[in-house]
């Protein structure tokens, strides 16, 4: 009897060492996607190398546009990726995907933020609270920098989903004969922006986040959120309506704010059957999550040079070395719930 209790003690004094390094994913072969746009190459990042030290077998992301992803990962072709946004994507899902595709966990609550921003010296100087306020004759020339007697918006190019919505904001807020829209290429035209905002002149412009303008320019302190006059949503954003006021965003002219946008989830995407067959990747999905302020330093860092692969897997290593008591957290519920 004492031998069989002195085994059993060993035993589960081996357990946690063995949990350690059990590779519940060993001799799977798993196809992440990503999104074309670069503010979500580091999340993916992270992801791929969890599900590596599970034991997967992570192939190299297939970068997908989203209706061609949505469509691939219905179809098992990709089994997932990190790059949802949430309500805005629902519209791009092929009809019946939910029967076979899932919506799981939050890379990012909230993370999915837009609108416009104003330098907050000139949001305390002129007292701007939303558009409305870009109507204002002494508004629209402290921010007119052609002389076309309109204030200058940094706004998005065209074919943008971003643009569609300016372009109704303009419409229904009557803007056309009060701001200008800078349409050119954004990279671009954010440079010049933050070379007028250097300077010390006034700047106004649309953003999301994450994205590496918030990290160069901080809500708060450097910048303003501001709002639309009020909630007047396309068809396509009638079913995130509730989700175009949000409350808490750090750097608003008010709270709540009324952003104009719908404010998503940025969450992961995965074929039901990769899911249901593999219970060490759902469950590091599920409790997988950023904060926003991580996500735009690194999109920071992409933005002054550090963007090529090598370097995004290296930001990736950066990340889960200062934060390795978290990271091993969400690798031992990975392992646990495949055993």
């Amino acid at each position: 009897m004492k031998r069989i209790l002195l085994a059993l003690l060993m035993l589960s004094m081996s357990l946690p060492a063995f949990a350690a390094h059990h590779l519940p994913g060993e001799g799977v072969k798993v196809q992440p996607a990503r999104a074309t746009w670069n503010t979500g190459y580091f999340q993916e990042a992270l992801v791929r190398a969890g599900l590596k030290e599970l034991g997967f077998e992570v192939e190299e992301p297939k970068e997908l546009q989203n209706p061609l992803f949505y469509q691939s990962v219905m179809l098992g072709d990709v089994d997932y990726w990190t790059n949802g946004w949430f309500p805005n994507h629902v519209s791009q899902m092929p009809k019946r995907s939910e029967e076979r595709v899932e919506v799981i966990g939050y890379v990012a609550k909230a993370g999915g933020l837009q609108g416009y921003l104003v330098s907050k010296e000139h949001v305390d100087k002129f007292n701007i609270k939303s558009l409305d306020d870009f109507k204002r004759p002494e508004v629209k020339k402290a921010f007119d920098s052609n002389g076309d007697g309109k204030a200058d918006l940094t706004a998005c190019p065209p074919g943008w989903g971003c643009e569609k919505v300016i372009t109704h904001h303009f419409d229904v807020y009557g803007l056309d004969d009060h701001i200008n829209p800078i349409k050119a290429g954004y990279s671009a035209s954010m440079a010049d922006t933050m070379a007028r905002y250097n300077s010390g002149e006034p700047i106004f412009f649309y953003t999301w986040a994450p994205n590496w303008t918030i990290g160069k320019l901080v809500p708060g302190k450097d910048v303003m959120w501001i709002n639309v006059p009020e909630i007047n949503p396309l068809d396509s954003q009638k079913a995130g309506e509730d989700r175009m006021t949000v409350s808490g965003i750090e750097g608003a002219v008010t709270d709540p704010l009324k952003a104009g946008f719908v404010v998503s989830d940025i969450q992961v995407v995965a074929n039901k059957k990769f899911l249901t067959d593999n219970p060490a990747a759902k469950k590091f999905f599920e409790v997988f999550t950023l904060p926003l302020s991580d996500i735009s330093d690194q999109n920071t860092k992409m933005q002054d040079g550090e963007k090529s692969q090598e370097n995004i897997e290296q930001h990736a290593q950066d990340w889960i070395a200062k934060n390795q008591e978290k990271w091993n957290g969400w690798l031992d519920a990975a392992r646990k719930a495949a055993m």
